[in-house]
């Protein structure tokens, strides 16, 4: 596979997969590059990812496995969903920083007991995009209960731009192209939404519209760079040939 532009992930060939990660000095060369055009860099990812281990290393002494970890932060996610859709914004806020606490969890201790595996880095994938659908859904059903017609518009646009975020990153390693960078990935993306949740709650409803806008479009603009990013790679890869 093509060297990504970004921290080593779960698994190479899918996003947030559970395989083993590259050599030490290969991940600290690949992390100073780490996501290029991006919010956060590799190192801070790295450092967010230390944080959570002792919490996953606990819950896997408790006799949870990673896989029941990746299942246990969809529910939170799907109760997030039904709050969004009853219109409690700031409550969904509160639950969303508790799902997005718990996400990662899985991978840190399947690297951390060896338990590493590829339906692991799929089914986490697939609970990850089941999730921002949800989610979105329940914001949609939320806003047209309290009559805010522009956030159901917008909450389906930035559903529709996140998802093809993903997809392109998912295309991309089908040809052998990790390209996990961009400025708006899936954490950038959930905080600018928890952020949105709980001014719309506390202020308007307009700055729940704004924040689902402002994700649509740095969504877009994570696609061109990841397009851009993948056609350079292969040209790379094209000429060594």
């Amino acid at each position: 596979m093509i060297p990504p532009h970004g921290l080593p992930q779960r698994r190479p060939s899918a996003p947030q997969g559970r395989s083993s990660t590259p050599s030490r000095a290969r991940s600290h060369s690949v992390a100073a590059r780490a996501t290029q055009g991006s919010l956060l860099t590799g190192d801070e990812r790295a450092r967010i990812k230390r944080i959570g281990e002792p919490i996953a290393l606990l819950l896997g002494r408790l006799g949870l496995s990673p896989d029941a970890l990746t299942i246990a932060g969809f529910g939170i996610v799907l109760v997030a969903a039904f709050t969004a859709a009853a219109g409690a914004w700031i409550a969904t806020a509160a639950i969303l920083i508790l799902g997005t606490l718990f996400d990662g969890l899985d991978g840190t201790l399947a690297r951390a007991t060896g338990k590493t595996s590829d339906f692991g880095a799929f089914l986490d994938s697939t609970m990850d995009r089941a999730g921002e659908a949800a989610i979105y859904a329940g914001i949609a059903a939320g806003a047209a209960m309290n009559g805010t017609t522009e956030v159901i518009g917008l909450a389906t646009l930035a559903l529709g731009a996140g998802s093809l975020v993903s997809y392109v990153r998912a295309r991309g390693e089908g040809l052998g192209v990790c390209a996990n960078n961009g400025i708006a990935q899936r954490g950038e993306r959930a905080a600018l939404l928890i952020v949105g949740l709980i001014t719309g709650g506390a202020i308007t409803a307009t700055w729940l519209a704004g924040a689902l806008l402002l994700i649509s479009v740095l969504s877009a603009i994570t696609v061109v760079q990841r397009i851009r990013f993948i056609r350079a790679a292969l040209a790379t890869a094209g000429s060594r040939a």
